[in-house]
């Protein structure tokens, strides 16, 4: 049996964009992605810190060192620049992995720079 668990999350993530008629989405700095192990295109989950909107989309990449986190198309509705937000990535293990499984945690500041980065409760810088 495999079971859903989180792999990435990007906390306390700031928009910097939210662009209403743009291909729907959510643009996310590639070294953030690169860092999480998120992939472009990837199902990733939202969790808003302001409003308490949840929902889910697919990632798309901005240029590296941007910082940019941008809700797109009908995403933008769900979140106001500089709101935080949470991205979460989950995905499928076996029973057999679950015990060695340590999602990656990386918190952000209010800039969108990885403050620090946990893989499981170890804390990596």
């Amino acid at each position: 049996m495999l079971r859903s668990f989180l792999r990435a999350k990007l906390h306390m993530a700031k928009v910097t964009e939210a662009n209403l008629f743009y291909e729907g989405s959510i643009s996310i700095d590639i070294e953030l992605l690169e860092l999480a192990g998120i992939l472009p295109y990837e199902r990733v989950w939202i969790s808003n810190m302001n409003n308490g909107e949840r929902f889910d989309t697919y990632v798309i990449a901005a240029p590296r060192g941007s910082r940019t986190i941008g809700l797109n198309g009908p995403a933008a509705k769900k979140a106001s620049v500089n709101d935080r937000i949470v991205i979460f990535s989950y995905g499928y293990i076996g029973e057999e992995e679950i015990s060695q499984h340590r999602p990656k945690i990386i918190i952000l500041d209010e800039y969108n720079n990885p403050q620090k980065i946990y893989q499981g409760s170890c804390e990596i810088i």
